[in-house]
C-alpha cells in the first residue's frame, strides 16, 4: 500500500509541475512590449532580389552556404515564382495544353506532370498517356521534355503497347512553348 501512495503523490505532483510550467508560459507573454513594432513578413519569397523583413536571405550557414532554395534572386523573365521549382511559365502552359487530359500527377517542385490514359473521342481502341518534364527555372526550347505512351485495344479489355510518331512528342513541346510565351508577354503587359 505504501508504493501505491507515493505513485499517486508522483501523479499528482507531475500533474502540478505540468499546471505550473503552462502558468509561467501565459504569464510569460503578458510581460511583451505591445508598443513592439515587428515586420510585416517573416521573409517568406524573398525573390527577386529582396532580403527577407529581417534583412537576410534563407540560409543557415551564412550567405554562402546551405539555402533554403529561395536565397538566390531571380532574373525577370524566367518565371520562377514563390512556391514551384520550376519556370511557371512552362509549368502554367503545360497544365493549360494538357487539360483536356485526366491529371494522374504533378509535381510543382520536380516540374514532373503525368496524365493519365485518354481515349479521344474519334479514336475507339487507342488511349494515350503523357509525361511532361520540365528542367529548369528558365523559359527555353531545351527546358521541356515530353515523352507520349500510345495503347491499342486487343479484343476484350487488353491494351498492348504501340508506337508513337517521333513528331507527336515535339509537336507537344511546341504547343506548350507557345503558350508559355503568350503567358510571359500578356505577364509583361
Amino acid at each position: 500500500m505504501g508504493a501505491m501512495k507515493i505513485q499517486t503523490i508522483s501523479s499528482f505532483l507531475r500533474g502540478i509541475g505540468a499546471i505550473g510550467l503552462a502558468a509561467a508560459l501565459l504569464t510569460a507573454c503578458a510581460y511583451a512590449d505591445p508598443n513592439t513594432e515587428y515586420p510585416d513578413s517573416l521573409g517568406k519569397g524573398n525573390r527577386g532580389g529582396h532580403a527577407g523583413a529581417y534583412g537576410q536571405t534563407g540560409s543557415i550557414f551564412g550567405p554562402s552556404g546551405l539555402g533554403f532554395g529561395n536565397d538566390k534572386p531571380v532574373e525577370p523573365g524566367q518565371g520562377g515564382g514563390s512556391g514551384i521549382g520550376v519556370n511557371s511559365f512552362l509549368w502554367r502552359a503545360s497544365l493549360d495544353t494538357m487539360s483536356f487530359m485526366p491529371l494522374a500527377s504533378a509535381d510543382p517542385f520536380g516540374g514532373v506532370i503525368i496524365t493519365d490514359w485518354y481515349t479521344p473521342p474519334e479514336a475507339h481502341g487507342e488511349r494515350f498517356k503523357v509525361t511532361v518534364f520540365i528542367l529548369g527555372r528558365e523559359l527555353r526550347a531545351d527546358g521541356l521534355r515530353t515523352s507520349v505512351f500510345r495503347q491499342v485495344q486487343s479484343g476484350g479489355n487488353n491494351w498492348v503497347d504501340a508506337g508513337v510518331e517521333p513528331q507527336t512528342g515535339a509537336d507537344l513541346e511546341n504547343a506548350i512553348l507557345v503558350r508559355a510565351r503568350q503567358l510571359r508577354i500578356a505577364g509583361l503587359q
